[in-house]
């Protein structure tokens, strides 16, 4: 989920209440609050723990579960933040690789049972290209053994990868971290996905999930077809500069990104409006 912003570029809590209602309603199962998409580079804790409070409040009544984005580079700054999150009544944590610093794969096992240990369910964030660190399967493995170390969010972009760590590791779901790879990685065992283009077009991603899971593949290839434009057009710039510009021009204002990143530019949201203007959804009699 983005974090929307005002004027002055806080955090605007009243679309944010009112967003994380209209993705639930969209077709969304749970909101991750504060991860990328939504500039936890850019928050400060205390602007994350408020934000976690008010979508907690805003899908209160639904059956929309809430996963706070507590993980950083600091073990130690990890778990407090999780301890904290754990006391507004998040479901669950999402935990980054941690970056910039390199751990070793035996640092990794001891910053992710920290984390775990605070008694959360925990989804495993595996994304190399940001973090400069994968997870290695071997690791996975290790790592599905602690009972609240619940699954993974693969961005590896690598299907072999994937194929391997569902096949080493069954007791630790996998759930695509990129919104083009979410039907390839449903074809080799992935149960899902955390999507950005959810924003935009949920109730077309929800059913390529449904069709998936049921085994149509012919809907869900005719799906992943519809939807991989849009894929594309919002990742033409740094996410979530596009996906936010889209937003404040198709649903409603939800304010600018925060510096270093820029507002996306007309070209590209140019794109990702014509790329939504071809999702005409399947012919599908079970798609509701």
């Amino acid at each position: 989920m983005v974090t929307p912003f005002d004027g002055i570029g806080a955090v605007d809590h009243q679309t944010a209440h009112e967003l994380a209602r209209h993705l639930a309603e969209s077709g969304t199962d749970t909101l991750v609050v504060a991860g990328t998409t939504g500039e936890s580079p850019t928050l400060n804790d205390h602007e994350k723990l408020a934000l976690f409070k008010t979508v907690v409040d805003a899908v209160a009544e639904k059956k929309t579960q809430v996963i706070a984005g507590t993980g950083t580079y600091d073990t130690a700054h990890s778990v407090d933040l999780t301890q904290k999150a754990a006391e507004l009544g998040v479901d669950a944590v999402l935990a980054v690789t941690p970056y910039y610093n390199k751990p070793s794969q035996g640092g990794l096992i001891e910053h992710f049972t920290a984390i775990a240990d605070v008694g959360l369910p925990v989804l495993l964030y595996n994304i190399p290209g940001r973090t400069s660190r994968i997870i290695e399967v071997d690791t996975l493995v290790r790592l599905a053994t602690h009972p609240n170390i619940v699954a993974v969010k693969d961005a590896v972009m690598d299907l072999e990868f994937t194929s391997s760590s569902i096949n080493l590791a069954p007791s630790l779901p996998v759930y695509s971290g990129q919104d083009s790879m979410t039907l390839p990685m449903l074809s080799v065992g992935a149960v899902g996905v955390v999507s950005v283009v959810s924003h935009l077009a949920g109730p077309t991603v929800k059913a390529l999930l449904k069709a998936a899971d049921r085994g149509d593949y012919a809907v869900a290839r005719q799906l992943h077809n519809q939807l991989l434009p849009l894929c594309y057009a919002c990742f033409l710039e740094p996410n979530p500069a596009p996906v936010k510009g889209a937003l404040s021009r198709f649903w409603k204002p939800v304010g600018d990104v925060r510096l270093p990143l820029v507002a996306a530019d007309d070209d590209t949201l140019a794109e990702i409006e014509k790329a939504m203007g071809a999702i005409a959804g399947p012919s599908d009699p079970q798609r509701s």
